[in-house]
């Protein structure tokens, strides 16, 4: 048999993806270890602040001090966790050396203290939204838009390579905080929160 040149028979080709959708998927795991109400800002603003990728100097400067505040937001973020006071609302608090500031009257926070894990997790937290950020089609188109085929590539593996890296660092130090921006999880234990 011959193949048949009819339009129901052709063999169409996808287009290839973007290099910015590829970055955003190979981030997608990632994106949920990130405070959702940071991310979902500066996906707002992006393109407000940027004017869609075509920027000027003024669009460059308050798309860079967007990636900053989001940035140190996604930091400071990992520092934050939530318990149960004596009357079973739910409280949040910036974790310390000590337990959480400000803490609940009579109740041993102790257990939300700082660790070495939460400084690594809010590194990892950084870099993750930088590569979020800096991938942007936004960003790209306003920040460097000269981008040719060959740093298109590192576009395209940089999230490969943060990916497992960040995740393999993730299992061995891993978040229990619930922080502020962070979604919260099925399981709790006492207080009704996480133990850091």
């Amino acid at each position: 048999m011959h193949p048949s040149t009819n339009s129901e028979n052709l063999i169409t080709i996808p287009k290839p993806k973007p290099a910015t959708t590829s970055a955003f998927e190979g981030l997608g795991n990632l994106v949920h270890l990130l405070p959702t109400g940071t991310v979902i800002i500066f996906q707002f603003l992006s393109p407000i602040l940027s004017n869609n990728g075509e920027c000027s100097q003024t669009n460059r400067s308050l798309t860079g001090a967007l990636i900053v505040i989001s940035g140190l937001a996604c930091f400071l973020s990992s520092f934050t966790d939530s318990y149960k006071d004596s009357i079973g609302f739910k409280r949040y608090g910036i974790a310390t050396s000590t337990g959480i500031w400000p803490g609940s009257h009579g109740q041993d926070l102790s257990e939300y203290r700082l660790r070495i894990g939460d400084f690594v997790h809010a590194f990892l937290c950084l870099i993750v939204f930088a590569a979020l950020a800096l991938l942007d089609n936004n960003s790209v188109m306003c920040f460097y838009p000269s981008f040719g085929a060959t740093q298109k590539v590192l576009i395209k593996v940089l999230p490969v390579v943060i990916g497992p890296v960040a995740g393999a660092i993730f299992v061995v130090f891993p978040n229990r905080r619930h922080g502020i921006g962070f979604p919260s999880t099925a399981s709790s234990p006492k207080n009704g929160s996480s133990t850091p």
